[in-house]
Protein backbone atom coordinates (compact mmCIF):
# COMPACT_ATOMS: atom_id res chain seq x y z
CA UNK A 1 0.00 0.00 0.00
CA UNK A 2 1.01 3.58 -0.58
CA UNK A 3 0.96 6.57 1.72
CA UNK A 4 0.12 10.15 0.79
CA UNK A 5 2.01 12.89 2.59
CA UNK A 6 0.47 16.36 2.60
CA UNK A 7 2.50 19.35 3.76
CA UNK A 8 -0.29 21.65 4.88
CA UNK A 9 -0.59 25.41 4.82
CA UNK A 10 -0.30 26.02 1.08
CA UNK A 11 -3.04 28.13 -0.51
CA UNK A 12 -4.29 26.80 -3.84
CA UNK A 13 -4.51 28.81 -7.03
CA UNK A 14 -4.69 28.12 -10.75
CA UNK A 15 -6.80 25.71 -12.76
CA UNK A 16 -7.59 22.00 -12.77
CA UNK A 17 -9.09 19.92 -15.58
CA UNK A 18 -11.59 17.32 -14.44
CA UNK A 19 -11.11 13.83 -15.88
CA UNK A 20 -13.61 11.32 -17.21
CA UNK A 21 -16.16 9.94 -14.77
CA UNK A 22 -14.93 7.00 -12.73
CA UNK A 23 -18.47 5.71 -12.27
CA UNK A 24 -18.98 5.72 -16.05
CA UNK A 25 -15.59 4.23 -16.85
CA UNK A 26 -15.94 1.22 -14.56
CA UNK A 27 -19.19 0.28 -16.33
CA UNK A 28 -18.09 1.19 -19.88
CA UNK A 29 -15.07 -1.14 -19.75
CA UNK A 30 -17.18 -4.25 -18.98
CA UNK A 31 -19.76 -3.01 -21.52
CA UNK A 32 -17.05 -3.03 -24.20
CA UNK A 33 -16.99 -6.84 -24.33
CA UNK A 34 -20.51 -6.73 -25.80
CA UNK A 35 -19.05 -5.19 -28.96
CA UNK A 36 -18.26 -7.22 -32.07
CA UNK A 37 -15.47 -4.78 -32.99
CA UNK A 38 -12.64 -3.01 -31.14
CA UNK A 39 -13.75 0.05 -29.16
CA UNK A 40 -12.03 3.28 -28.13
CA UNK A 41 -12.68 5.56 -25.18
CA UNK A 42 -11.07 8.92 -24.50
CA UNK A 43 -10.82 11.16 -21.42
CA UNK A 44 -10.37 7.92 -19.47
CA UNK A 45 -9.21 8.68 -15.90
CA UNK A 46 -5.82 7.25 -14.92
CA UNK A 47 -6.97 5.45 -11.78
CA UNK A 48 -6.22 2.06 -10.25
CA UNK A 49 -9.71 0.78 -11.03
CA UNK A 50 -9.01 1.10 -14.77
CA UNK A 51 -5.82 -0.94 -14.49
CA UNK A 52 -7.61 -3.62 -12.45
CA UNK A 53 -10.35 -3.84 -15.08
CA UNK A 54 -7.69 -4.21 -17.78
CA UNK A 55 -6.30 -7.21 -15.85
CA UNK A 56 -9.76 -8.78 -15.87
CA UNK A 57 -10.03 -8.18 -19.62
CA UNK A 58 -6.63 -9.79 -20.16
CA UNK A 59 -7.79 -12.95 -18.39
CA UNK A 60 -10.46 -13.31 -21.12
CA UNK A 61 -7.98 -12.76 -23.99
CA UNK A 62 -9.30 -9.23 -24.51
CA UNK A 63 -6.43 -6.96 -25.51
CA UNK A 64 -6.38 -3.39 -24.21
CA UNK A 65 -4.01 -0.44 -24.33
CA UNK A 66 -4.15 2.76 -22.28
CA UNK A 67 -2.14 5.86 -23.15
CA UNK A 68 -2.71 9.60 -22.74
CA UNK A 69 -6.29 9.14 -21.62
CA UNK A 70 -7.21 6.89 -24.58
CA UNK A 71 -8.23 3.31 -23.84
CA UNK A 72 -8.56 0.81 -26.69
CA UNK A 73 -10.26 -2.54 -26.08
CA UNK A 74 -10.40 -5.40 -28.61
CA UNK A 75 -12.93 -8.07 -27.59
CA UNK A 76 -13.00 -9.80 -30.99
CA UNK A 77 -11.02 -12.82 -29.71
CA UNK A 78 -12.63 -13.03 -26.28
CA UNK A 79 -12.76 -16.43 -24.59
CA UNK A 80 -14.65 -17.60 -21.55
CA UNK A 81 -12.22 -17.99 -18.66
CA UNK A 82 -12.18 -17.76 -14.86
CA UNK A 83 -11.84 -14.13 -13.90
CA UNK A 84 -8.95 -13.21 -11.54
CA UNK A 85 -10.47 -13.23 -8.07
CA UNK A 86 -7.94 -10.74 -6.66
CA UNK A 87 -8.93 -8.06 -9.17
CA UNK A 88 -12.61 -8.91 -8.78
CA UNK A 89 -12.48 -8.67 -4.99
CA UNK A 90 -10.66 -5.32 -5.06
CA UNK A 91 -13.26 -3.68 -7.26
CA UNK A 92 -16.96 -3.46 -6.56
CA UNK A 93 -17.80 -2.38 -10.11
CA UNK A 94 -16.46 -5.68 -11.46
CA UNK A 95 -20.02 -6.89 -10.95
CA UNK A 96 -20.84 -5.23 -14.29
CA UNK A 97 -19.14 -8.23 -15.89
CA UNK A 98 -22.16 -10.25 -14.76
CA UNK A 99 -24.43 -8.33 -17.12
CA UNK A 100 -21.96 -8.04 -19.99
CA UNK A 101 -20.86 -11.70 -19.87
CA UNK A 102 -24.49 -12.74 -19.70
CA UNK A 103 -25.24 -10.57 -22.72
CA UNK A 104 -22.22 -11.92 -24.62
CA UNK A 105 -22.15 -15.63 -23.68
CA UNK A 106 -25.57 -16.24 -22.07
CA UNK A 107 -23.77 -17.23 -18.86
CA UNK A 108 -21.38 -15.78 -16.28
CA UNK A 109 -19.42 -16.93 -13.23
CA UNK A 110 -17.89 -14.39 -10.84
CA UNK A 111 -16.51 -14.25 -7.35
CA UNK A 112 -18.54 -11.88 -5.22
CA UNK A 113 -17.12 -8.42 -5.94
CA UNK A 114 -15.27 -6.31 -3.40
CA UNK A 115 -14.59 -2.55 -3.28
CA UNK A 116 -15.22 0.02 -0.60
CA UNK A 117 -16.62 -1.17 2.70
CA UNK A 118 -19.30 1.45 3.34
CA UNK A 119 -22.07 -0.82 4.47
CA UNK A 120 -24.26 -3.37 2.71
CA UNK A 121 -24.72 -3.02 -1.04
CA UNK A 122 -26.58 -6.23 -1.93
CA UNK A 123 -26.87 -7.49 -5.48
CA UNK A 124 -30.38 -8.88 -5.02
CA UNK A 125 -31.82 -6.37 -7.49
CA UNK A 126 -29.24 -7.40 -10.11
CA UNK A 127 -30.19 -11.06 -9.60
CA UNK A 128 -33.91 -10.23 -9.79
CA UNK A 129 -33.30 -8.55 -13.17
CA UNK A 130 -31.29 -11.47 -14.56
CA UNK A 131 -34.02 -13.91 -13.53
CA UNK A 132 -36.68 -11.76 -15.20
CA UNK A 133 -34.67 -11.96 -18.42
CA UNK A 134 -34.71 -15.76 -18.27
CA UNK A 135 -31.51 -16.60 -16.39
CA UNK A 136 -30.98 -18.99 -13.48
CA UNK A 137 -28.76 -17.72 -10.66
CA UNK A 138 -26.88 -19.78 -8.07
CA UNK A 139 -24.82 -18.35 -5.21
CA UNK A 140 -22.36 -20.60 -3.38
CA UNK A 141 -19.28 -19.83 -1.26
CA UNK A 142 -18.96 -16.28 -2.56
CA UNK A 143 -19.36 -17.29 -6.22
CA UNK A 144 -22.30 -16.29 -8.42
CA UNK A 145 -23.17 -18.53 -11.39
CA UNK A 146 -25.66 -17.26 -13.95
CA UNK A 147 -26.91 -19.48 -16.77
CA UNK A 148 -29.67 -19.45 -19.38
CA UNK A 149 -31.65 -22.18 -21.11
CA UNK A 150 -31.37 -23.07 -24.79
CA UNK A 151 -33.50 -20.11 -25.79
CA UNK A 152 -31.16 -17.61 -24.13
CA UNK A 153 -32.22 -14.27 -22.68
CA UNK A 154 -35.53 -12.68 -23.61
CA UNK A 155 -37.01 -9.23 -23.12
CA UNK A 156 -38.96 -8.70 -19.90
CA UNK A 157 -40.45 -6.13 -17.55
CA UNK A 158 -38.05 -5.43 -14.69
CA UNK A 159 -39.27 -3.41 -11.71
CA UNK A 160 -36.43 -2.49 -9.35
CA UNK A 161 -37.58 -2.47 -5.73
CA UNK A 162 -35.09 0.28 -4.95
CA UNK A 163 -33.32 2.83 -7.12
CA UNK A 164 -29.95 1.25 -7.88
CA UNK A 165 -27.35 2.54 -10.32
CA UNK A 166 -25.58 -0.82 -10.42
CA UNK A 167 -28.72 -2.86 -10.99
CA UNK A 168 -29.95 -0.44 -13.66
CA UNK A 169 -26.68 -0.67 -15.60
CA UNK A 170 -26.41 -4.46 -15.23
CA UNK A 171 -29.99 -4.81 -16.49
CA UNK A 172 -29.14 -2.74 -19.57
CA UNK A 173 -25.97 -4.75 -20.28
CA UNK A 174 -27.81 -8.06 -20.04
CA UNK A 175 -30.84 -6.90 -22.05
CA UNK A 176 -29.17 -5.02 -24.90
CA UNK A 177 -28.68 -8.20 -26.98
CA UNK A 178 -31.66 -10.15 -25.58
CA UNK A 179 -34.48 -11.05 -27.97
CA UNK A 180 -37.47 -8.75 -27.66
CA UNK A 181 -38.30 -5.69 -25.57
CA UNK A 182 -37.13 -5.02 -22.00
CA UNK A 183 -38.65 -2.32 -19.82
CA UNK A 184 -36.77 -1.27 -16.66
CA UNK A 185 -39.01 0.58 -14.20
CA UNK A 186 -37.87 2.57 -11.16
CA UNK A 187 -34.53 2.90 -12.95
CA UNK A 188 -31.76 5.11 -11.60
CA UNK A 189 -31.34 8.42 -13.46
CA UNK A 190 -27.65 9.23 -12.94
CA UNK A 191 -25.68 10.90 -15.78
CA UNK A 192 -23.41 7.86 -15.91
CA UNK A 193 -26.37 5.72 -17.02
CA UNK A 194 -27.00 8.12 -19.89
CA UNK A 195 -23.31 7.80 -20.78
CA UNK A 196 -23.54 3.98 -20.94
CA UNK A 197 -26.70 4.20 -23.09
CA UNK A 198 -25.04 6.69 -25.44
CA UNK A 199 -22.07 4.38 -25.91
CA UNK A 200 -24.30 1.38 -26.62
CA UNK A 201 -26.65 3.31 -28.93
CA UNK A 202 -23.72 4.60 -30.97
CA UNK A 203 -22.87 0.93 -31.62
CA UNK A 204 -26.40 0.14 -32.82
CA UNK A 205 -28.26 -0.61 -29.59
CA UNK A 206 -31.82 0.61 -29.03
CA UNK A 207 -31.87 2.00 -25.48
CA UNK A 208 -34.44 4.72 -24.86
CA UNK A 209 -35.33 6.67 -21.71
CA UNK A 210 -31.92 6.67 -20.00
CA UNK A 211 -31.98 9.52 -17.50
CA UNK A 212 -35.64 8.85 -16.66
CA UNK A 213 -37.13 6.24 -14.35
CA UNK A 214 -38.36 4.06 -17.24
CA UNK A 215 -35.84 2.65 -19.72
CA UNK A 216 -36.92 0.68 -22.80
CA UNK A 217 -34.55 -1.62 -24.67
CA UNK A 218 -35.14 -3.35 -28.01
CA UNK A 219 -32.63 -6.18 -28.26
CA UNK A 220 -30.22 -6.23 -31.23
CA UNK A 221 -28.08 -9.03 -32.61
CA UNK A 222 -24.82 -7.16 -33.00
CA UNK A 223 -23.01 -4.08 -31.68
CA UNK A 224 -20.30 -2.39 -33.76
CA UNK A 225 -18.25 0.63 -32.65
CA UNK A 226 -17.94 3.24 -35.38
CA UNK A 227 -16.29 6.07 -33.43
CA UNK A 228 -14.47 6.95 -30.21
CA UNK A 229 -16.64 7.42 -27.14
CA UNK A 230 -15.76 10.44 -25.00
CA UNK A 231 -16.52 9.77 -21.34
CA UNK A 232 -18.46 12.46 -19.48
CA UNK A 233 -16.62 14.55 -16.84
CA UNK A 234 -16.49 13.16 -13.32
CA UNK A 235 -19.01 15.10 -11.21
CA UNK A 236 -17.63 13.57 -7.99
CA UNK A 237 -14.07 14.63 -8.79
CA UNK A 238 -15.42 18.07 -9.69
CA UNK A 239 -17.32 18.35 -6.40
CA UNK A 240 -14.20 17.34 -4.50
CA UNK A 241 -12.12 20.09 -6.11
CA UNK A 242 -14.93 22.62 -5.61
CA UNK A 243 -14.92 21.88 -1.89
CA UNK A 244 -11.13 22.00 -1.78
CA UNK A 245 -10.97 25.30 -3.69
CA UNK A 246 -13.49 26.94 -1.36
CA UNK A 247 -11.67 25.63 1.72
CA UNK A 248 -8.07 26.55 0.86
CA UNK A 249 -8.15 28.41 -2.46
CA UNK A 250 -7.21 31.91 -3.53
CA UNK A 251 -9.06 31.56 -6.84
CA UNK A 252 -9.35 28.24 -8.66
CA UNK A 253 -10.90 27.41 -12.05
CA UNK A 254 -12.34 23.95 -12.73
CA UNK A 255 -12.40 23.03 -16.41
CA UNK A 256 -14.25 20.23 -18.23
CA UNK A 257 -17.35 20.16 -16.02
CA UNK A 258 -21.04 19.77 -16.81
CA UNK A 259 -22.64 22.20 -14.32
CA UNK A 260 -26.08 20.57 -14.69
CA UNK A 261 -24.64 17.39 -13.15
CA UNK A 262 -23.51 19.36 -10.09
CA UNK A 263 -26.57 21.48 -9.36
CA UNK A 264 -27.45 19.83 -6.02
CA UNK A 265 -23.86 20.30 -4.86
CA UNK A 266 -23.25 23.83 -6.13
CA UNK A 267 -26.61 24.92 -4.70
CA UNK A 268 -25.38 23.92 -1.24
CA UNK A 269 -22.07 25.74 -1.74
CA UNK A 270 -23.95 28.89 -2.79
CA UNK A 271 -26.23 28.47 0.24
CA UNK A 272 -23.07 28.45 2.39
CA UNK A 273 -22.00 31.76 0.86
CA UNK A 274 -19.53 30.65 -1.81
CA UNK A 275 -20.02 33.03 -4.80
CA UNK A 276 -19.36 30.50 -7.56
CA UNK A 277 -19.04 31.74 -11.12
CA UNK A 278 -20.67 28.97 -13.16
CA UNK A 279 -20.02 28.98 -16.91
CA UNK A 280 -20.94 26.60 -19.72
CA UNK A 281 -18.19 24.08 -19.02
CA UNK A 282 -16.15 25.62 -16.20
CA UNK A 283 -16.62 26.92 -12.66
CA UNK A 284 -14.54 29.59 -10.91
CA UNK A 285 -14.21 29.45 -7.12
CA UNK A 286 -12.97 32.74 -5.60
CA UNK A 287 -11.34 33.07 -2.18
CA UNK A 288 -14.15 32.97 0.37
CA UNK A 289 -14.75 33.94 3.99
CA UNK A 290 -17.75 34.03 6.35
CA UNK A 291 -19.45 30.78 5.46
CA UNK A 292 -22.84 29.76 6.83
CA UNK A 293 -23.77 26.30 8.16
CA UNK A 294 -26.04 24.10 6.05
CA UNK A 295 -28.05 20.88 6.20
CA UNK A 296 -27.37 18.12 3.68
CA UNK A 297 -29.41 15.01 2.91
CA UNK A 298 -28.03 12.63 0.28
CA UNK A 299 -30.50 11.37 -2.31
CA UNK A 300 -30.43 9.56 -5.66
CA UNK A 301 -29.67 11.82 -8.64
CA UNK A 302 -30.60 14.63 -9.15
CA UNK A 303 -30.29 14.97 -5.36
CA UNK A 304 -27.09 15.51 -3.39
CA UNK A 305 -24.74 12.59 -4.20
CA UNK A 306 -23.73 10.24 -1.40
CA UNK A 307 -20.21 10.24 -2.89
CA UNK A 308 -19.93 13.97 -2.11
CA UNK A 309 -21.02 14.09 1.53
CA UNK A 310 -17.49 13.25 2.73
CA UNK A 311 -15.60 15.61 0.37
CA UNK A 312 -17.75 18.59 1.42
CA UNK A 313 -17.27 17.90 5.14
CA UNK A 314 -13.91 19.73 5.58
CA UNK A 315 -15.47 22.85 4.06
CA UNK A 316 -18.23 22.70 6.69
CA UNK A 317 -15.59 23.19 9.41
CA UNK A 318 -15.22 26.78 8.16
CA UNK A 319 -18.89 27.66 8.71
CA UNK A 320 -19.92 29.90 11.62
CA UNK A 321 -22.27 27.27 13.10
CA UNK A 322 -23.14 23.58 13.18
CA UNK A 323 -23.92 21.77 9.93
CA UNK A 324 -25.84 18.50 9.66
CA UNK A 325 -25.32 15.67 7.15
CA UNK A 326 -27.74 12.76 6.73
CA UNK A 327 -26.75 10.03 4.28
CA UNK A 328 -29.93 8.22 3.25
CA UNK A 329 -28.07 6.07 0.69
CA UNK A 330 -25.21 4.65 2.79
CA UNK A 331 -25.76 5.60 6.45
CA UNK A 332 -22.58 3.73 7.43
CA UNK A 333 -20.45 6.01 5.24
CA UNK A 334 -18.70 7.49 8.28
CA UNK A 335 -15.12 6.17 8.04
CA UNK A 336 -13.84 9.74 7.76
CA UNK A 337 -15.18 10.85 11.16
CA UNK A 338 -12.70 9.12 13.49
CA UNK A 339 -9.80 10.11 11.23
CA UNK A 340 -10.82 13.78 11.07
CA UNK A 341 -11.13 13.80 14.85
CA UNK A 342 -7.45 12.78 15.05
CA UNK A 343 -6.73 16.07 13.27
CA UNK A 344 -8.70 18.04 15.86
CA UNK A 345 -11.97 18.24 13.95
CA UNK A 346 -15.23 18.84 15.81
CA UNK A 347 -17.36 16.18 14.13
CA UNK A 348 -19.49 13.34 15.45
CA UNK A 349 -22.15 10.87 14.38
CA UNK A 350 -25.38 10.43 16.33
CA UNK A 351 -28.15 8.01 15.28
CA UNK A 352 -27.47 8.26 11.56
CA UNK A 353 -26.81 12.00 11.61
CA UNK A 354 -23.37 13.59 11.20
CA UNK A 355 -22.92 16.86 13.10
CA UNK A 356 -20.10 19.10 11.91
CA UNK A 357 -19.14 21.95 14.25
CA UNK A 358 -16.80 24.85 13.42
CA UNK A 359 -13.11 23.89 13.60
CA UNK A 360 -10.54 26.65 13.19
CA UNK A 361 -7.29 24.78 13.76
CA UNK A 362 -6.82 21.41 12.10
CA UNK A 363 -3.49 19.77 12.89
CA UNK A 364 -1.51 17.42 10.66
CA UNK A 365 -1.73 13.83 11.84
CA UNK A 366 -1.39 10.19 10.83
CA UNK A 367 -4.70 9.04 9.41
CA UNK A 368 -6.09 6.24 7.24
CA UNK A 369 -8.11 6.36 4.04
CA UNK A 370 -10.61 3.58 4.69
CA UNK A 371 -12.27 4.11 1.29
CA UNK A 372 -12.17 6.47 -1.69
CA UNK A 373 -14.36 9.36 -0.57
CA UNK A 374 -13.24 9.24 3.06
CA UNK A 375 -9.73 9.56 1.64
CA UNK A 376 -10.78 12.60 -0.37
CA UNK A 377 -12.06 14.34 2.77
CA UNK A 378 -8.72 13.63 4.49
CA UNK A 379 -6.82 15.12 1.54
CA UNK A 380 -8.79 18.36 1.84
CA UNK A 381 -8.40 18.41 5.63
CA UNK A 382 -4.66 17.81 5.22
CA UNK A 383 -4.37 20.79 2.89
CA UNK A 384 -6.22 22.92 5.48
CA UNK A 385 -4.16 21.69 8.44
CA UNK A 386 -1.02 23.05 10.06
CA UNK A 387 1.88 20.63 9.68
CA UNK A 388 2.17 17.34 7.83
CA UNK A 389 -0.60 14.80 7.33
CA UNK A 390 0.25 11.21 6.46
CA UNK A 391 -2.63 9.27 4.90
CA UNK A 392 -2.07 5.51 4.86
CA UNK A 393 -3.99 3.19 2.51
CA UNK A 394 -3.70 5.93 -0.11
CA UNK A 395 -4.34 3.31 -2.81
CA UNK A 396 -8.00 3.86 -1.98
CA UNK A 397 -7.67 7.50 -3.05
CA UNK A 398 -5.76 6.56 -6.20
CA UNK A 399 -8.59 4.14 -7.08
CA UNK A 400 -10.92 7.06 -7.68
CA UNK A 401 -9.01 10.27 -8.42
CA UNK A 402 -7.29 10.82 -11.75
CA UNK A 403 -3.62 11.89 -11.39
CA UNK A 404 -4.46 13.57 -8.10
CA UNK A 405 -0.87 14.35 -7.06
CA UNK A 406 -0.07 16.05 -10.39
CA UNK A 407 -3.31 18.04 -10.29
CA UNK A 408 -2.72 19.18 -6.71
CA UNK A 409 0.88 20.14 -7.49
CA UNK A 410 -0.35 22.29 -10.39
CA UNK A 411 -2.57 24.13 -7.87
CA UNK A 412 0.42 24.86 -5.60
CA UNK A 413 -0.19 22.05 -3.09
CA UNK A 414 2.77 20.19 -1.58
CA UNK A 415 1.76 16.52 -1.80
CA UNK A 416 3.65 13.31 -2.47
CA UNK A 417 3.00 9.57 -2.69
CA UNK A 418 5.49 7.16 -1.12
CA UNK A 419 5.54 3.46 -0.39
CA UNK A 420 4.17 2.89 3.08
CA UNK A 421 7.13 0.75 4.18
CA UNK A 422 9.58 3.53 3.29
CA UNK A 423 7.71 5.98 5.47
CA UNK A 424 7.64 3.59 8.39
CA UNK A 425 11.40 3.09 8.08
CA UNK A 426 12.02 6.82 8.03
CA UNK A 427 13.23 6.80 4.42
CA UNK A 428 10.66 9.09 2.82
Amino acid sequence: MKKMIIHGGQRLTGEVTIGGAKNSTVALIPAAILADTPVRFDTVPDILDVHNLMLILKSMNVRSTFEDGVLTIDPTEIVEAPLPSKAIKSLRASYYFMGSLLGRFQRATLSFPGGDNIGPRPIDQHIKAFKALGASVEEHDGTVRITTGPEGLHGARIFLDMVSVGATINSILAAVKAVGTTVIENAAKEPEIIDIATFLNNMGAHVRGAGTDVIRIEGVATLRAMNTHTIIPDRIEAGTYLSMAAAVGDGVVLKNVIPEHLEAFTAKMIEMGVPLEINEDSIYVPQVENLKPIQIKTMPFPGFATDLQQPITPLLFKADGSSVVIDTIYPKRIKHIAELRKMGANIRSEEGTIIVDPTHDLMGSQVQAGEIRAGASLVIAGLMADGDTEISQADNILRGYDRIVDKLAALNADVEIVEDSLVENGQD
